[in-house]
């Protein structure tokens, strides 16, 4: 292809499609030895001339051909720019070289023009990307129209319909949303677990007692905001007492009981509270100090109700992108898998085995390193099904559990409609598989499994078919009827 006798080359800008012709190949072979020729102009101009230009229709027409440019193929309008433009294609007789060659910068669309136009001959080499070089760097001054920032202007536009095109149509936008949630949870996690510390920390210097009576950080985070001043919590007896009560600016004992009831949810425990508030040993708190401390307590309670909502959030978008795989092994593992793999469609094409190591990438590169022995699972075990399995089984469930997760995935990320009749049934096997292990029951085989859920869907299908035809002809009745 490089005995050719001419040499055109073709250079896709942002404004259309750009045809130039090397005239001077004395000039052009000293591109390969040095990058004079491409940055001066004038030497440039000698080498390269401008054969056609042909300027996209609109903006439209712009985006349809970088698109195709980019997935290396030879739109209409670029054929027909070619054949218009290039000299008449003769058929290659045996031991002559082609009358004229087409460089192109990217051999995947070179292929792509020269399947598209039989008998041309393209080429992609250095030499070529070096003479499209110097014709996109002087591309203003060989094309007249493209100056004074009309380039940039079509280059800004272009590229921001191509990103926004890009992202819009993206297949994995909905995935986005949920390795942005699984992430948030985790952060989440050990920001709340950081503060409930800070909390029991801060408010123990005031009420001791209360973190040995409420265990739960959240249910203490709330008694702390709900009590606030211990002294509130004591039965006001005499003048001194009253006189405190005031100062401590509380409801009475008896609503704050109630309070209490309603957020541990047992009187005993409640009663317990009230019982050591009186006869507590932590420091009196100013009022001051007390607004900090309930502040920052509210803002814990707030931020742990947050994290519910997203959890909640989080189940939701399971349920809509990977019902299979969340119905499998739970939306919390499901969603680190996906985050872990980059998206639905990126782990559905792993095999099993990816999917069983998935998250214990050191481990196996350390193991592989030190000639020691792999590791048997990835983030699959959190999953329930391993911790039920003894310690013998743990290797063999999670190399099942990955053939299985592999298996839901593939169906969440090609199904048209989502479903989680196939996760059902691919947890029911997992089971039968523990079983297996424990009493020696021989399981299902996978495949009637998967015919089983098929006829059920498509038993279901049907049903829903002929219901939505009684529907239609129902109506059709009732107009006639309403008709006549």
């Amino acid at each position: 292809m490089s005995d050719a006798k001419a040499l055109f080359v073709l250079h896709e800008a942002a404004a259309g499609y750009a045809l130039f012709e090397v005239v001077a190949f004395e000039e052009i072979g000293a591109l390969l030895e040095g990058a004079e020729t491409v940055s001066d102009l004038d030497k440039f101009s000698r080498a390269i001339k401008l054969k056609a230009f042909q300027p996209f229709e609109s903006a439209e027409d712009a985006l349809a051909g970088i698109n195709a440019v980019s997935e290396h193929s030879c739109t209409d309008g670029l054929h027909a720019f070619l054949e218009m433009n290039l000299p008449k294609i003769k058929k290659k007789k045996e031991g002559k070289p082609p009358a004229f060659a087409l460089g192109v910068i990217d051999p995947a669309l070179a292929t792509a023009i020269a399947d598209g136009m039989p008998g041309l001959s393209c080429r992609s080499d250095e030499t070529v990307r070096e003479v499209l070089r110097g014709c996109r760097l002087h591309l203003p001054h060989l094309v007249k129209g493209l100056g004074a920032g009309s380039q940039e202007q079509a280059q800004l536009g272009l590229g921001h319909s191509y990103s926004r095109g890009k992202v819009k149509f993206n297949p994995a936008r909905s995935d986005n949303m949920i390795i942005q949630s699984i992430a948030l949870l985790d952060q989440m996690d050990k920001d709340l677990n950081t503060f409930a510390m800070r909390v029991r920390e801060w408010y123990s210097w005031h009420f001791p007692e209360l973190k040995d009576l409420v265990k739960d950080n959240y249910m203490y985070a709330r008694c702390a905001a709900f009590v606030q001043d211990k002294r509130t919590l004591c039965v006001s007896g005499g003048k001194d007492e009253e006189e405190d009560g005031d100062a401590a600016m509380g409801d009475s004992p008896e609503d704050k009981l109630a309070g209490l009831v309603e957020i541990i949810g047992d009187e005993e425990v409640a009663n317990a509270v009230m019982t050591a508030a009186r006869t507590s040993m932590g420091m009196d708190c100013s009022d001051i100090d007390m607004v900090n401390i309930v502040n920052f307590t509210q803002r814990m309670v707030k931020l742990a109700e947050y994290r519910k909502q997203l959890a909640l959030y989080l189940t939701d978008k399971m349920a809509m992108v990977a019902p299979n795989l969340s119905t499998l092994i739970g939306d919390t593992v499901a969603a680190r898998l996906i985050s872990k793999a980059g998206s639905l469609t990126n782990l559905a094409k792993a095999p099993a085995s990816t999917v069983q190591i998935l998250g214990a990438e050191k481990a196996l590169f350390r193991a592989l390193k030190t000639k020691g022995n792999t590791p048997k699972y990835g983030l699959i075990y959190h999953s329930t099904f391993i911790g039920r399995a003894d310690a013998k089984n743990k290797g063999r469930i999670s190399r099942y559990l990955a053939n299985k997760c592999s298996i839901a995935t593939r169906i969440d990320s090609f199904s048209d409609e989502p479903s989680n009749a196939y996760g059902i049934k691919l947890r029911d096997q997992v089971e039968e598989r523990l079983k297996f292990y424990e009493t020696g029951a021989a399981p299902r085989k996978n495949i009637d499994v998967m015919e089983e859920v098929a006829k059920h869907l498509k038993a279901g299908q049907d049903a829903e078919d002929e219901e939505g035809m009684l529907f239609g002809w129902n109506i059709i009745l009732l107009t006639l009827n309403f008709t006549t």
